[in-house]
């Protein structure tokens, strides 16, 4: 499908314009075709080609895409290059920024959405790194039905946000669409013991949650530049296979009500 290339941008409570990068569908001759949106969320480094290059790939199946630019709070929607300064900067800002700033940006990202005629209102969202925690936190907004986090950091240390008041763990029971958890074993960035209480919590919560730990994949995995030697291109097929099943099942099929009927089982072969 091909794909349109603009922005928007929208002004937030700190005085300051946050830039919204958006991937939007289009169809030759079907002016008025209407579709299905996806927050996609950054690392440290703001919108690279990496997460471009992520994000059209989703728009092109079909989604309305938005990547907000997160550091608006400390410079404009430039990315921070992949080097040493820029991951010290980009470090930095993450714990300066408030944690209410974040959620605004989530949820001025969606109000946006919701104003586009092309878009049909049901809304997903997914990110990796910084990004995927800002996933996971945009998936308490009851708008969002469908989200995917790519390696979650500072959620299981919670110390995301100025002065590291970071709730995202005990407000898991907030989300109430699905989720998946996306992990590699060997990410030193979420160590195992970090993996498993945000798992066991999630599940005390009772999300409907998938849960994937790749064996052997590394921090960081999907970003095709400047990975450090930690791309790994089959597992990122095989990971942005799941995503769209979740998000072509929750985001553009009409399944209707539920009818609250309890599913049982079978223990059969």
């Amino acid at each position: 499908m091909l794909i349109t290339d603009t922005y928007h941008d929208v002004k937030t409570s700190v005085g300051t314009t946050m830039r919204l990068l958006v991937f939007h569908p289009r169809i030759p001759n079907y002016p008025k075709a209407k579709f299905p949106a996806v927050v996609v969320w950054s690392e440290i480094y703001q919108v690279t080609g990496p997460v471009a290059r992520f994000a059209r790939k989703i728009a092109s199946r079909g989604y309305i895409v938005v990547c907000p630019s997160s550091y608006h709070n400390f410079m404009d929607h430039q990315a921070l290059p992949y080097d040493g300064p820029g991951t010290d900067i980009g470090n930095k800002y993450k714990i300066e920024k408030p944690l209410e700033s974040y959620d605004e940006d989530a949820r001025l990202a969606i109000d946006y959405l919701k104003t586009l005629d092309t878009c049909t209102g049901k809304i997903g969202t997914t990110g990796m790194c910084l990004g995927g925690h800002l996933a996971y936190r945009t998936a308490f907004l009851p708008e969002v039905t469908a989200t995917v986090c790519f390696f979650a950091t500072d959620i299981h240390s919670k110390t995301l946000g100025l002065n590291m008041n970071d709730d995202s763990l005990a407000r898991c029971g907030d989300i109430k669409g699905e989720v998946i958890m996306i992990f590699g074993t060997k990410d030193n960035h979420v160590p195992p013991e970090g993996r498993t209480l945000i798992r066991s919590q999630m599940m005390e919560k009772d999300v409907a949650l998938t849960w994937l730990e790749v064996n052997d994949a590394q921090h960081a995995f999907i970003r095709d530049e400047s990975s450090k030697g930690r791309f790994d291109s089959a597992i990122t097929d095989a990971c942005m296979s799941w995503l769209f099943e979740l998000f072509e099942r929750k985001l553009k099929l009409d399944l209707g009500d539920n009818d609250g009927k309890v599913l049982v089982v079978e223990d059969v072969c």
